[in-house]
């Protein structure tokens, strides 16, 4: 099992670095386009390259957030509740959360496709929606994927990976 959140832990590391990455590149256009427009030249296309960044700053980093218990999660009675209790919710929550991020990948796999058969591009720069689609559904099916292990570790181990998160368990 060790093997395996090691896995996991390195796969999603990779999805955060490469949303991170969008992240700087994101700025940097917004920047660029901000002081072009300043001299009276925006760049030419920077909506389309916002909108395709943000897919994978947004759906790069939600392996992470899951992984560090950064998802929202209301604990009103988890105090009043027992251990093993709390251990059941957890467990259902994350196979919840896991069946939401294989719908959206799935669907947008599907939309992939019609993206393809309709060579359907971003509105100026002509770039194809599928490669962005299939990399929405790659980060949305290891968030799935990181979620169904977390349950898998509740079940069979008992152990809560948001217990012992931190900066040096994704590097």
């Amino acid at each position: 099992m060790n093997a395996v959140r090691n896995i996991a832990d390195r796969l999603i590391g990779l999805s955060a670095i490469l949303g991170s990455i969008a992240l700087l590149i994101e700025v940097g256009i917004i920047l660029v386009d901000v002081i072009g427009r300043a001299f009276g030249v925006p760049l030419y296309g920077s909506q389309d390259y916002v909108t395709m960044t943000m897919v994978i700053l947004v759906f790069g980093g939600m392996a992470a957030c899951d992984r560090r218990g950064g998802h929202i999660a209301v604990d009103l009675f988890q105090g009043k509740m027992s251990d093993r209790m709390n251990r059941i919710i957890n467990i259902l929550s994350a196979l919840l959360g896991a069946v939401a991020f294989l719908a959206i990948a799935w669907a947008v796999l599907e939309s992939s496709r019609l993206s393809q058969m309709l060579n359907l591009s971003t509105n100026l720069i002509q770039l194809p929606k599928a490669w962005f689609q299939w990399a929405l559904s790659g980060f949305a099916l290891l968030t799935a994927l990181g979620m169904l292990l977390r349950a898998v570790e509740l079940t069979v181990t008992g152990r809560n990976i948001h217990d012992d998160t931190g900066a040096e368990s994704l590097a």
